[in-house]
């Protein structure tokens, strides 16, 4: 052996580790087409990089200058009623005032502040440009704003800020309006799933008569003010006489359905239609049976964190 081989290498010789956000951002990502087809290596490629890429968006965070996302992005009176609500259950009724009906099953009102949308809008622009991979709708074109929102999605937006937004519009806004609204959804709505999704023309223009695998959804636009489009109507199905009514989404205005409401989304056929999607539902994909009741909570029971273990 030569003397060379036993000589310690020199201060500073020593090759240094990547940080997560440069190794995430040289990953070598799924195709398209590949994730498409839902391949397993596919599912296997994000399973791999889970805590790689939750460290990237950490890093990434702690590095970057970016809005604030807080409950100041949401319309003022949602905001106050639902606080008022969590202090005082008694007061609920005036949270659901604010829910305008549309067919049966089919609720709106504004969710997001339209003034407030370009902080979030930006923030999320900032996570595009952030060069850390994302994981796609199933199924869903891989357009600008498709990821994966929860935490239990293999390769979903793990950005400290905005996760701390999404569960706090799951647990303080989404599941005690949905009891409210929705009496028969409690004892499944413990489990959440959440994607965005941008509407371009010629790219997932439209979505064929369907319902949604959950108790409840919430459907967000984000869409900022003035920035129109047109078509991308979403009809909902009346589920007595089968006709539907057409709802049109406006900035900042949610639509909370439930899962088993027929819907569709019609083409695009100018400008972009941005949105957050929300779904809850139960453990192991459990739904309500069509028809059921539901228990008869009390105020105090709808206003309360749920203590259901998530499923992995």
């Amino acid at each position: 052996m030569s003397a060379s081989t036993l000589t310690p290498p020199r201060g500073g010789d020593e090759p240094t580790q990547p940080s997560p956000l440069t190794q995430a951002r040289a990953l070598d990502r799924p195709t398209r087409e590949a994730t498409l087809r839902r391949d397993h290596s596919v599912s296997l490629f994000w399973e791999q990089h889970t805590d790689l890429l939750a460290e990237a968006w950490r890093e990434w965070e702690a590095d970057a200058e970016l809005p604030i996302l807080d409950e100041t992005l949401l319309d003022e009176r949602l905001r106050e009623t639902v606080a008022a609500a969590w202090e005082d259950p008694t007061r609920e009724s005036a949270v659901k005032d604010l829910w305008e009906p549309v067919v049966p099953g089919v609720f709106q009102t504004q969710f997001f502040d339209p003034e407030r949308l370009q902080d979030l809008r930006a923030y999320l622009d900032a996570t595009v440009e952030a060069g850390i991979p994302v994981r796609a709708p199933y199924g869903i074109v891989l357009n600008r704003y498709g990821a994966m929102l929860d935490r239990r999605s293999s390769g979903y937006l793990a950005a400290p800020a905005f996760q701390s937004l999404y569960e706090r519009l799951i647990e303080r806004y989404m599941r005690p309006i949905s009891r409210l609204l929705f009496p028969e959804i409690a004892g499944y709505d413990s489990q959440s799933f959440g994607f965005s999704i941008q509407y371009q023309p010629g790219m997932d223009t439209s979505i064929q008569p369907h319902t949604d695998a959950s108790a409840t959804t919430l459907n967000i636009n984000m869409n900022l003010p003035g920035e129109t489009f047109a078509g991308s109507g979403v009809d909902f199905y009346d589920h007595g006489t089968g006709r539907p009514a057409r709802f049109v989404f406006e900035s900042g205005v949610a639509a909370l359905h439930r899962g088993g409401v027929p819907h569709a989304a019609h083409p695009i056929t100018e400008g972009e239609r941005t949105n957050l999607v929300l779904w809850l539902y139960g453990e192991h994909m459990g739904v309500p049976p069509p028809g059921i009741q539901g228990p008869a909570l009390e105020a105090r029971e709808r206003w309360a964190p749920s203590v259901a273990p998530l499923d992995r």
